[in-house]
């Protein structure tokens, strides 16, 4: 396995995507966001004490995703053309699922732009809802999808420890 952003010397670098033709890249990526059952309805109802917790984490999710290039610090600013953050309530799990896509015209992919979005619309989620349950988990941050540029199309399969 090659990984390309080491020189010859085993050296940090931003890798050159200068002589890349820009093109549409999609990535879709998932954070899990456990938390007790009364939390989950204090989220679902809009009763949480700090507001709306989930506009907040979609608002907080596309800033991030803007973001990325701040954050991870070998990761290409890129213009970012679209973000979207949704949700959905896991009943049996008590949870909250986070799914944010992002979409750009670029020479590199957007998978780290979605994932540190999801990443941090979790942890908003958190931050909204601490003061009614601390023991809540954030986890299984993973990308689900992504196409555009040589590698082409991935989705994720479902590997057996999951």
């Amino acid at each position: 396995m090659n990984l390309n952003h080491f020189d010859a010397a085993g050296q940090a670098i931003m890798v050159d995507v200068s002589a890349k033709p820009p093109t549409r890249r999609t990535a879709i990526a998932e954070a899990r966001v456990r938390m007790q059952e009364a939390t989950l309805d204090l989220v679902r109802a809009g009763k949480a004490a700090k507001g709306d917790v989930l506009g907040v984490a979609r608002l907080a999710g596309i800033a991030a995703a803007k973001k990325t290039s701040d954050l991870i610090p070998l990761a290409h600013p890129l213009s970012i053309h679209a973000v979207g953050v949704e949700f959905e309530f896991d009943e049996p799990n008590s949870a909250i699922i986070v799914r944010g896509e992002v979409t750009a015209v670029e020479r590199t992919g957007v998978e780290m732009e979605a994932m540190v979005a999801v990443s941090v619309a979790a942890l908003t989620i958190y931050d909204m809802c601490k003061g009614a349950d601390r023991a809540i988990t954030i986890g299984e941050i993973s990308l689900l999808f992504k196409e555009g540029g040589k590698s082409g199309v991935y989705r994720r399969q479902e590997r057996r420890d999951d």
